[in-house]
């Protein structure tokens, strides 16, 4: 792969139906094969976009925080099928809401205990808040106290969310949730270190991410890129709302979702993992680990329950998406090409198999990923 032809204007024309602004990397086999960044960070000013942008990456941080827990667990300091409560004594005896045949609500023991293993493949019964079931009621609630409690830590939203009863027995279906905010606080406990102090000294220090942060500092502010709402064609309002736990002061860091990052730093990241671990000498992970965090970790019944239309043919591993089935995905990719993408609009591709790694840049809600990451993808592949 010498370069990517198509990329360019296709960029362009996301700018045009969407975002005020994307920027997007490729690498191959340890080469930059592709670099370009289009529109503007913030539209009122007309600030571009440039390689110095600070984007909110969301739930792209879930594959730092999976990466993370991976290097305690090549360490031998726990086993995936270990009992949650072993180190997080508050997960001990969970409970589980069931409903009845007229619809009633009741509450009964699970029927195991949380594994490690659950937090990564969002099979444990945690959920993010929201009114489709109790249990997201409940950490509704939660949420909203912690909030009112002022600044909290990981630790504190781990004891909140055990004393919810689960959403379902652990290891029954797959569900979309905290798993890998509470996945930050075992790291805490297992390495006895903050969490975002392990990462800093084992993945950014490393990888030379010197711009990947929970809190930004006040002299990269006016890096950050400005977020969007999109109403409709052509009319796009600032999005000032959900900035506050990313400020210094504030205690709490999502491992599912509170990272700030750049396209050069990211993609250091994303290509460490395709390059099977190591990226310009420094190891974080090692090659057969990256191999089990990008393999499907779904049985058919949990695969059942992964139903995102457009993430047919994806199967889940350790906190990514991995293709298992290109014919249903309509896509040309690899066979265990693994990933994930953020809330506004952001999206890592990873496949070892290639040595290719891609990130792409966006802030935008909604985020347009149905459209804009199927496209990417296929591009891609087709410049190999």
């Amino acid at each position: 792969m010498k370069t990517i032809p198509h990329l360019q204007p296709l960029l362009r024309s996301f700018v045009e139906k969407g975002p005020v602004g994307c920027a997007c990397a490729v690498f191959h086999q340890n080469e930059q094969v592709f670099e370009d960044y289009v529109g503007y960070a913030d539209l009122e000013t007309k600030k571009p976009i440039t390689p110095d942008t600070i984007y909110r990456i969301y739930s792209m941080s879930k594959v730092v925080t999976c990466a993370a827990a991976l290097m305690l667990y090549e360490r031998g300091l726990f086993l995936l099928e270990d009992p949650l409560e072993e180190y997080l004594p508050e997960f001990k005896n969970p409970q589980v809401y069931r409903e009845g045949e007229n619809g009633e609500i009741f509450v009964t023991p699970a029927a195991h205990s949380i594994r490690v293993k659950d937090l990564f493949t969002m099979t444990s019964g945690l959920t993010y808040e929201g009114e489709a079931t109790e249990t997201e009621r409940q950490v509704k609630k939660a949420m909203k106290t912690l909030q009112k409690e002022g600044t909290f830590s990981v630790r504190a939203l781990s004891r909140a969310l055990a004393d919810i009863p689960l959403a379902f027995d652990p290891g029954s279906q797959w569900r979309y949730g905290l798993s890998h905010d509470v996945l930050g606080a075992f790291i805490e406990a297992v390495s006895g270190k903050s969490f975002g102090q392990f990462l800093r000294d084992e993945i950014f220090q490393p990888l030379s991410m010197e711009n990947t942060f929970f809190k930004i500092p006040e002299d990269k502010k006016n890096r950050l890129s400005s977020l969007y709402n999109w109403k409709e064609p052509g009319v796009l309002q600032k999005n000032n709302q959900m900035d506050a736990e990313f400020q210094l002061g504030t205690q709490f860091e999502s491992g599912g979702g509170g990272l700030l990052s750049t396209l050069n730093d990211y993609s250091r990241f994303a290509h460490m993992l395709a390059n099977g671990g190591t990226l310009d000498g420094e190891r974080i992970l090692g090659a057969k680990t990256v191999e089990l965090m990008g393999m499907n970790h779904l049985h058919p019944q949990q695969v059942s329950t992964f139903n995102w239309e457009h993430l047919k043919g994806y199967g889940y591993g350790l906190g990514v998406r991995v293709m298992m089935d290109p014919a249903l995905a309509g896509s040309n990719s690899s066979i265990g090409e693994f990933g994930w993408m953020g809330m506004a609009g952001t999206w890592v591709m990873i496949d070892p198999k290639e040595q290719l790694s891609a990130v792409y840049m966006h802030q935008l809600l909604p985020n347009f990923e149905t459209y804009t990451q199927p496209r990417l993808r296929n591009v891609i592949y087709g410049a190999l």
